[in-house]
């Protein structure tokens, strides 16, 4: 159902980015929207991942630099079926994470310090769990989509309402002044609450498939309970220096309540949590973890419980 559920609202979002060009320009503006959304999407799918990587100041990791991380990511993957995706370190204080790339053969993991700092082992098997479950549905291309699309509606609302759309054979414009300035408004205000549906959606969807990589979703609960704390208490000076990458991360990394979360692109931890509650009660838990992501550069990290710095 949730495939579903996104597949429509992706439609809906390109229907009505569609509608926005058609309003503001007549045939020409729908022509000219349907040329904007290929060339932008094309775009994204070719060099979201490098871009968002880049505008987040991730250094990619390898077993050499952060064995148990790398470790924790390649046997997580295994149990998966995914390839090894790339692996990337973030130093932000805040505990967080997100996955990016056109596919499962180009996807990249990135992990802020904050996490491997506040988190304990267990919680971040839950965490990159979740983050390769974005990668098997998917879901980094269809957000990469989702944003675009929403990007580009904001942007022809803007420019059409400022250049008045088009003009009949007699001069006379297409478009009432009136509704060219209420699309102004609206437009981008409705193509972000689509994107925010889509970005909900997903998120459940990669907390389930997440749960089921790790064999135990009351790992993710945990991770997700201490993740909000942070992000709450910690400022992301990265994400909230580009704010189009907070529907990436597996919480929002930005700061602001109120009025703020009607807006975020992420749904309400508390019932991200009770589903995973409720999937731990009904799961047989899955085998123990090989000696794999045991191993660390200086020491052993505790198997239950205790925190500190990671590789």
């Amino acid at each position: 159902m949730n495939y579903v559920k996104t597949a429509l609202l992706l439609a809906a979002l390109t229907a009505f980015f569609l509608a926005v060009g058609y309003m503001l320009g007549g045939h020409n503006g729908l022509v000219i929207a349907l040329l904007v959304a290929l060339g932008t999407n094309v775009f994204a799918y070719w060099n979201s991942a490098s871009l968002v990587l880049r505008m987040s100041n991730a250094h990619e990791v390898g077993p050499q630099e952060a064995p148990e991380l790398y470790g924790i990511v390649q046997e997580l993957t295994q149990r998966a079926g995914l390839p090894m995706p790339r692996v990337y370190v973030i130093d932000e204080d805040q505990p967080n994470a997100f996955a990016t790339g056109r596919s499962p053969e180009h996807a990249a993991v990135a992990v802020n310090t904050g996490l491997l700092r506040h988190l304990n082992r267990q919680e971040v098997i839950g965490v990159l769990s979740h983050e390769l479950g974005h990668v098997k549905n998917r879901d980094t291309l269809t957000m990469t989509v989702a944003a675009t699309l929403s990007g580009a509606i904001g942007m022809l609302a803007t420019f059409g309402g400022l250049f008045g759309g088009g003009r009949d054979e007699n001069g006379r414009p297409l478009v009432n002044p009136i509704v060219a300035i209420a699309a102004m408004i609206l437009a981008p205000l409705a193509a972000t609450l689509v994107q925010m549906a889509i970005s909900r959606s997903r998120e459940f969807e990669a907390d389930r498939m997440g749960a089921e990589i790790s064999g135990h979703p009351e790992w993710l609960a945990s991770a997700l309970a201490r993740l909000h704390a942070g992000t709450q208490a910690i400022p992301n000076a990265t994400a909230e220096a580009n704010p189009a990458t907070a529907h990436l991360y597996i919480d929002n990394p930005l700061s602001g309540g109120g009025m703020a979360n009607l807006f975020s692109t992420h749904p309400p931890m508390e019932e991200r949590i009770a589903r995973l509650q409720a999937m731990a009660s009904s799961m047989t838990p899955a085998p123990a973890y090989g000696t794999t992501t045991r191993a660390r550069a200086g020491g052993s990290v505790p198997q239950t419980g205790g925190r500190g710095p990671w590789g």
